[in-house]
């Protein structure tokens, strides 16, 4: 007997990456940042842990809006603070998706879009991409027209392309919310500043934003929302009264202060995954250019998932991804790895030892 939901029941749940307890690994699987935070959130970190912990964080998170803004250029109250992005994305479909409604996303792309759909009980449809990741907007219009929410990664995982402002404003639903989950933003060569939200469709535009990649806080779990003070209000019902603790908003606000540190290391990412890129092509593989701090690849002769399991043997780790029902894939199954841009000398260490293997 199950005193579950009928669709907890039969829900398989979001497997996250993995994540090795014992030393000496290579990590290569999460896409979390290689180099440590702005010295600064270490301070701001330590304070706060020094301050009144007894008492209940600002539920608006005042401080960090206002640093948020600054840098995006909107007023705070455009700003809604969230314990991870992930939340903001639960946030959206509790408000937005009722049972009758659609949630829409492209594919293949973040697949916890799924869980999450299926967790509130909404439906969902995907919309296929063509082989190169652009958009068929000729199959995507009908599921378009009728999305109530359309989640879109940009830059896409596993992928890492970018599409261009123009093909998502044109990806707007008519009667529903895009979500742009910018988790890579940062690492493109053009960072979105939300340009999209001074557009005239801003009002059914929201973009989130995370701290676990380009500001190297994933042990902190913080991301953000922006989006018309309209729909923020509306979001702002449906989240936990305290959902982002005091050493969160501290290590993010004194992060968002800090843009000088973060686009450094995102710079050295960039230089780093073009290496990556080019070394792994040398080596057979074909590598999709990539906007994020990762790359999406699959070998000519060699099959993903044996190198996957070869490097682990070797201790480092990097993401074997299988989407199925993928019609320009072999027998519509694709596989691949995607590989996380660590330090030079990790990737280093990854290249010497896809040298080995192969």
């Amino acid at each position: 007997m199950s005193f579950f939901r009928p669709n907890i029941d039969r829900l398989a749940g979001y497997t996250p990456g993995e994540q090795p307890q014992d030393t000496g690994w290579v990590k290569l699987n999460t896409n979390e940042n290689p180099y440590p935070p702005s010295p600064h959130v270490v301070e701001a970190i330590t304070q706060a842990a020094q301050g009144r912990l007894n008492l209940y964080p600002d539920p608006l998170g005042t401080a960090f809006r206002k640093a948020a803004a600054e840098v995006f250029q909107v007023e705070p109250d455009w700003i809604l603070p969230g314990n991870g992005s992930d939340e903001n994305l639960t946030i959206l479909i509790r408000a937005f998706a009722d049972t009758s409604d659609q949630v829409v996303y492209p594919y293949p792309s973040y697949i916890l879009y799924e869980t999450l759909a299926d967790i509130q009980g909404a439906a969902h449809s995907r919309i296929p991409l063509n082989a190169d990741w652009s958009w068929n907007f000729t199959a995507a219009a009908p599921l378009i027209d009728r999305a109530k929410l359309l989640l879109v990664p940009n830059p896409n995982s596993p992928s890492g392309n970018r599409w261009s402002d123009e093909t998502i404003l044109r990806a707007v639903p008519p009667r529903g919310i895009l979500v742009l989950d910018e988790a890579y933003g940062d690492f493109a060569d053009q960072p979105h500043r939300a340009q999209l939200l001074r557009s005239d469709k801003r009002h059914q535009i929201v973009i989130t934003r995370t701290f676990s990649k380009s500001y190297s806080l994933a042990g902190i779990r913080f991301g953000f929302a922006i989006a018309h003070p309209d729909v923020i209000a509306g979001m702002r019902k449906v989240k936990d009264s305290y959902n982002c603790d005091s050493l969160s908003l501290a290590a993010a606000t004194a992060a968002m202060k800090d843009q000088a540190w973060m686009q450094q290391n995102v710079e050295r990412i960039r230089a780093t995954r073009q290496r990556l890129a080019d070394e792994l092509a040398k080596l057979g593989f074909l590598v999709t250019p990539s906007q994020a701090n990762f790359v999406w690849t699959t070998h000519r002769d060699r099959a993903s998932r044996e190198l996957y399991l070869s490097l682990k043997a070797r201790k480092i780790l990097v993401r074997f991804m299988v989407y199925h029902d993928v019609p320009w894939a072999a027998n519509q199954t694709l596989e691949g790895l995607r590989i996380t841009i660590g330090t030079d000398a990790e990737i280093d260490q990854l290249l010497a030892t896809l040298r080995e293997i192969l």
